[in-house]
């Protein structure tokens, strides 16, 4: 079976089970869940309930697609995320965002949880991506290419859309958060990064480290979906401070972090959604 015949399958699934067809997407990162079940309306599909849909395995990953209204607007969330280092291949951890894409998401809000590479930023604050580095050592889109989904090659010099970066500088001002802007620096994980790997991604221009949402862009880019992508800094890189990283620490900063951030999404997805 082809690619663009199990996308197929998956979205007649999800259309099965809702009528509504949103234009816009969140994807959400560790601890970011709260978004989901905010959701007025909502239907709830487990992953599993999807053909060909990876199961999210990582702890603070719900892996379930909530499909509902925020403010009215017709939402598709996915409560968490697959990484490669559970074992998926990257063409794997692509496939729910190529099914947003096929089900008519045309603007794609990512969330992450990261670690703070430059020593100004603090745990708690929001930072819109400005622009990636792919460290992965790999791309979703390595391998034959399907004309349905993309083009062979295609521009990235503008990965994150401008227009929604500004809607989300605009919507933190509103809510009242803290917002920063940066470079977030893609490692294939799962074990963090060392002193000496985090003093190398600040010599090339990070700001944030983590494990995922580069290859999602990277695979909505191909179909021409615009992207936001918003990292909550749960913790500070390794070295930065004398102490050793802890995955609780990132859950329950992400916790913490999730009130402003659910303030900041609906905003964001009020004014994105007289763009899509």
């Amino acid at each position: 079976m082809s690619l663009v015949q199990q996308l197929g399958e998956a979205v007649r699934a999800i259309e099965s089970r809702t009528k509504l067809r949103p234009t816009v997407g969140v994807v959400l990162g560790s601890g970011l869940g709260a978004f989901a079940r905010s959701l007025d309306k909502p239907v709830t599909i487990p992953y599993r309930e999807i053909p060909h849909f990876p199961a999210s395995t990582a702890v603070g990953h719900a892996g379930e697609l909530v499909v509902g209204t925020a403010g009215g607007v017709p939402v598709a969330v996915m409560a968490g995320r697959v990484h490669g280092y559970e074992g998926y291949r990257l063409e794997q951890v692509v496939f729910p965002v190529r099914v947003l894409g096929r089900f008519g998401v045309r603007i794609l809000v990512l969330t992450n949880a990261a670690g703070s590479v430059n020593v100004n930023y603090k745990p708690g604050e929001l930072m819109v991506i400005d622009d990636h580095i792919n460290y992965m050592g790999t791309n979703p889109l390595i391998g034959p290419n399907d004309d349905e989904l993309g083009p062979r090659f295609f521009d990235m010099s503008e990965a994150y859309d401008p227009g929604l970066r500004q809607i989300a500088e605009k919507a933190c001002w509103k809510a009242g958060v803290p917002v920063r802007h940066g470079v977030y620096i893609a490692f294939t994980g799962p074990s963090y990064e060392t002193p000496a790997e985090i003093r190398m991604c600040r010599t090339l221009g990070a700001d944030a480290v983590g494990m995922s949402t580069v290859p999602e862009v990277i695979a909505a880019r191909h179909m021409g979906i615009r992207v936001l992508a918003i990292s909550c800094i749960t913790n500070m890189a390794a070295g930065v401070l004398k102490q050793k990283l802890d995955h609780r620490e990132v859950l329950e900063v992400g916790e913490r972090a999730a009130a402003g951030l659910m303030d900041v999404l609906g905003r964001i997805i009020q004014d994105a959604a007289k763009q899509a």
